[in-house]
């Protein structure tokens, strides 16, 4: 069962409170440079992305902000370090979320005077903890990022907006290292009701990003820790959403989508079970069907795993039986096999 929190809205999306875990992610084109940030946010949101991110370092990076959000089709997220004018500026520019860390903006009137500029937009505020920039204090309290260093960075930052009457917030504290991830947000959890934006931050390539990313914030998901996630990946942000739908999936939180099981195969194996699922897989892409789909190499556990699935095959000797919801439908040829499966989930 997910922890309830609080809810906030970035736009028309709403963060916490039971509201659907969402998706997002970060552009990483130039915010000067409009059209391409455009075509990058079209891409996105047709991959599932429900919120984005955007690099908003100097002035001229507000005045491009300004424009995208203008033309934007998703609600856009404005990334703060250290000037805090560019907090306002980007929420004058149409932000629907602004991200800062209070302690590295300046003092409490200049926070203050970010709380108040959003809380009058009605506009709700991340507070980004890393732990690769923890305070000087903590760092010297601990010795080295911990998950209690987090959490506690977390908290002061909260109290610092709590005394500017500022509570539409959500919380990240994100580390590279996966363990440490997990036990602060866990640690932060027990603690607050406050919404949680989950993520492993420098996690590499698409492969091991991915693999870190699955075990921290599926890990957590399956908790029934988080409200909103970013999968962090140096490659297209595009793999971003499609490796977040793929944990949301195994993690049983979101239920759109097809959940395609297959076996690993074994010398038991009698047609090309990888091409097969290979193909399947991709036919299945941009399918929406809350449905299980079961590609199975032989008669041992194929015919089992095919029953239990909405629709399944069980591989034979260069063919394949096709199941659905238990019942045994045929018997085809391997190279009628995919048309088959197709058939019969466009019936559904």
């Amino acid at each position: 069962m997910r922890k309830l929190t609080r809810r906030i809205y970035a736009g028309s999306v709403a963060i916490g409170g039971g509201a659907p875990v969402s998706i997002q992610s970060m552009l990483n084109t130039p915010t000067t440079d409009v059209e391409a940030s455009l075509q990058q946010i079209s891409r996105l949101a047709a991959a599932g992305c429900q919120l984005v991110r955007l690099a908003v370092p100097d002035r001229a990076a507000a005045a491009g902000f300004a424009e995208i959000a203008a033309g934007s089709s998703l609600p856009l997220v404005a990334d703060i370090h250290f000037d805090h004018r560019l907090a306002l500026l980007a929420a004058e520019g149409g932000a629907k979320k602004i991200r800062i860390n209070p302690g590295n903006i300046g003092d409490e009137g200049k926070v203050r005077e970010v709380a108040d500029c959003c809380r009058e937009r009605g506009i709700p505020i991340r507070i980004g903890v890393n732990g690769g920039s923890l305070e000087k204090r903590l760092l010297e309290k601990y010795g080295h990022p911990t998950p209690e260093a987090l959490v506690e960075s977390a908290f002061s930052h909260m109290e610092l907006l709590d005394k500017c009457g500022f509570t539409d917030i959500c919380v990240s504290m994100k580390s590279s290292s996966v363990p440490l991830t997990v036990q602060a947000y866990r640690l932060f959890s027990e603690k607050s009701d406050v919404p949680l934006h989950l993520g492993v931050t420098e996690t590499g390539s698409v492969y091991m990003g991915t693999v870190k990313s699955a075990m921290g914030i599926g890990g957590l998901l399956c908790l029934g820790i988080g409200d909103t996630i970013r999968v962090s990946l140096t490659a297209d942000p595009v793999e971003e959403i499609y490796a977040a739908k793929a944990i949301l999936k195994a993690a049983g939180v979101r239920k759109e989508g097809v959940n395609l099981i297959s076996c690993p195969t074994c010398g038991r194996t009698k047609i090309d079970l990888i091409g097969l699922v290979d193909r399947v897989e991709k036919a299945l892409s941009d399918c929406e069907k809350p449905i299980t789909v079961a590609v199975m190499g032989c008669v041992v556990n194929g015919p089992g795993e095919a029953r239990e699935a909405d629709v399944g095959i069980a591989g034979g000797d260069d063919c394949g039986m096709l199941f659905a919801k238990g019942k045994q439908l045929g018997v085809y040829p391997y190279d009628q096999l995919l048309d088959a499966l197709l058939s019969y989930i466009d019936t559904l």
